[in-house]
């Protein structure tokens, strides 16, 4: 990985859920040249598992550029990664809250998501990053049009990859809507506010 320039991260297992074929799918439409680290291992069967491999095989001799990490790596090594790319990518299609979500923004990093499931809870678009629209398959809940979700992805990254005051500003943003909102001094106040309003409702 050449860190002189600045790159997209995923990090997350290979499964269904955390989406990450579609950022594969999303990497031709990137600006050309574009670095993409894939942090993504523990596939949860053999035949995803190939379709990982094989997408990116595609993208590859297509001319991406793209580091893939075949394991989950350490904390600290997370963390490293985190605080140096330009955008963090989670393309889930469903997370009942998305904490790699929160790792990214604690490292300051502006962050383009799935609009689905608890992830609408943590990032705020325009502001910590960039909501991608997601419509789910009823029955698979797969997104509806694949290719569009992928389009869309592209789009809102190619935006922080071309405006890095604004990536940096966003980034800075989601470091302190970690701090207010979801570190464990402020989950133990909203835990007491809780209980508080609860009590003066008995009374």
């Amino acid at each position: 990985m050449d860190t002189s320039r600045p790159y997209v991260l995923f990090v997350g297992r290979i499964t269904r859920q955390k989406g990450v074929t579609h950022l594969v799918e999303a990497i031709p439409h990137l600006p050309a040249g574009t670095q993409v680290v894939l942090c993504a291992g523990a596939p949860d069967t053999p035949e995803i598992a190939q379709e990982m491999r094989d997408k990116v095989a595609a993208a590859r001799a297509a001319g991406a550029d793209i580091l893939w990490i075949e394991k989950m790596v350490t904390k600290e090594d997370a963390i490293q990664l985190y605080s140096h790319c330009a955008v963090f990518c989670c393309p889930s299609v469903y997370e009942p809250f998305g904490i790699i979500n929160l790792e990214a923004m604690a490292c300051r990093a502006p962050v383009v998501a799935s609009a689905t499931g608890g992830i609408l809870e943590v990032v705020v678009e325009g502001e910590t990053g960039y909501l991608v629209p997601f419509e789910a398959d009823p029955v698979t809940t797969f997104p509806l049009h694949p290719e569009q979700f992928a389009r869309s992805l592209a789009a809102k990254l190619t935006d922080l990859l071309a405006d890095p005051v604004r990536a940096r500003r966003m980034g800075e943003a989601g470091r302190i809507r970690v701090e207010q909102t979801f570190s464990w001094t402020a989950i133990a106040e909203q835990t007491v506010a809780l209980y508080r309003t609860l009590i003066a409702g008995r009374a």
